[in-house]
This record gives structure tokens, C-alpha cells and sequence, in this order.
């Protein structure tokens, strides 16, 4: 599954221009579900939404606290196009989404998790395909440094865990570098081979055990 989440000080889900759910100060969920996603995925994701930390304490120290730690309330919305993928072309293709009743089911599944690891009454939600208006204030003005807690926040989690896929690539990048300095060391050992070989021809084809000296002598002594 996947899901973005943005630190609201309000937010709505409004439906043929009826109020359906509002929250104040808290978290709106945009989730997804996957084609290949369980509710193992679901589970996953919703203990880490509610254990992210996206707020200050009290001395003003950003990234300390959750949405549990300043009591406040969760909106969840179903969001199937965060599953779009561009790279072909630029028409967005969905076929990494899960089928309409698979994502139901899930997406339920994922909403009534998050309502009981957390208070049921602080956790909202929108109409899974309908025509929704959501509506929000971001808590936090757009632009500010990252590093402030008063910047606006909005995170993006998946539980196709990239860290998985970079160990793996890492794995990868360690055997190629691995099977590169062995055959760097093969390649030496066949160089000092080829010296070592070149060296003793060398002495072969010098005379062995043998010295050579030419005198000149005066013309007066070989009469």
C-alpha cells in the first residue's frame, strides 16, 4: 500500500456538495491499494501513520511527536491514483492498482485498523469511489525551511519498502565490486607471471657462468 500524508491544522471530505467528514488539527491519509497488496501491507501502514512523528514539542524541537502524542484526529481518504505510473509515454497507467473490489475490502480493512490502534472518534472517513472534494489547510505555510516546525508536511510511505530493493542493488554493486578486483588481481598475477617469464628468458640467453675480456695489445709484443 501506499499513502501521503499531510499535516493539517483542518480538513473535509465533502460529496455532492454534502458535508461527509471533517477533522481540525491532525493528519489527512491519502491511501492506496496495490494490486499485490494483504493485510499484512494494511496493518503495516497504519501503525506507521500513526507513529510518524511530524510535529514539535513543547520547547519547539521539530519531528518529535505523532499524531497520538498531540491527541489529534486522522482523515482517511481512498486515493488509487498514487499507484500511476508515467514512464511510458504521459498518459498515467493504474494497472499497479488493485481491482475495485480487492481495493474496497482492503482499503476498509486499513481504515478500521487505523480507528483501532488508535481513538475510533478522532478517525474519519471519506466515500471509498465517489466523487470526493477534499478540502484542507495545511498546518504550516508552504515553502518554509524543512527544518521548521513551521513548515508545511507531507510525506509519502509505502510498504514496498524501497530500503529492501536498495539492500538488494547494494548486494548487487558489492558483487560486481568483488568479482572486479578479482579479476584485477588475476590480471596482476598474469602480468608478474609475464615478467617473471620474460626475466628468466632473459637469463637463459645470457651466457652462463662465463666472463669475457678484450685487452689491446701494443704491436711491439706480437712480433
Amino acid at each position: 500500500m501506499k499513502a501521503v500524508l499531510q499535516r493539517v491544522s483542518s480538513a473535509s471530505v465533502t460529496v455532492d456538495k454534502q458535508l461527509i467528514s471533517s477533522i481540525g488539527r491532525g493528519l489527512l491519509v491519502f491511501a492506496a491499494v496495490g494490486a499485490d497488496d494483504t493485510r499484512k501491507d494494511a496493518d503495516s501502514l497504519a501503525a506507521k501513520i500513526l507513529k510518524v512523528k511530524m510535529w514539535p514539542d513543547e520547547n519547539g524541537t521539530a519531528w518529535k511527536k505523532n499524531v497520538q502524542e498531540i491527541q489529534g484526529e486522522v482523515l482517511c481518504v481512498s486515493q488509487f491514483t498514487l499507484l500511476a505510473k508515467v514512464k511510458k509515454g504521459n498518459k498515467p497507467d493504474f494497472h499497479g492498482a488493485a481491482d475495485p473490489e480487492t481495493a474496497r475490502e482492503l482499503y476498509d480493512y486499513f481504515y478500521s485498523k487505523v480507528r483501532e490502534l488508535y481513538v475510533p472518534e478522532r478517525v474519519k472517513n471519506g466515500v471509498f469511489q465517489a466523487m470526493m472534494e477534499v478540502g484542507l489547510v495545511n498546518d504550516g505555510p508552504v515553502g518554509v525551511d524543512y527544518r521548521s516546525e513551521d513548515a508545511a508536511v507531507t510525506i509519502e510511505i509505502s510498504t514496498n519498502l524501497p530500503e529492501k530493493q536498495g539492500k538488494k542493488e547494494s548486494g548487487s554493486n558489492g558483487d560486481k565490486e568483488k568479482k572486479n578486483k578479482k579479476e584485477k588481481k588475476e590480471n596482476n598475477k598474469e602480468d608478474k607471471g609475464d615478467k617473471e617469464d620474460k626475466e628468466e628468458t632473459k637469463a637463459e640467453d645470457a651466457p652462463s657462468g662465463r666472463q669475457y675480456f678484450e685487452f689491446k695489445l701494443p704491436a711491439s709484443l706480437l712480433e
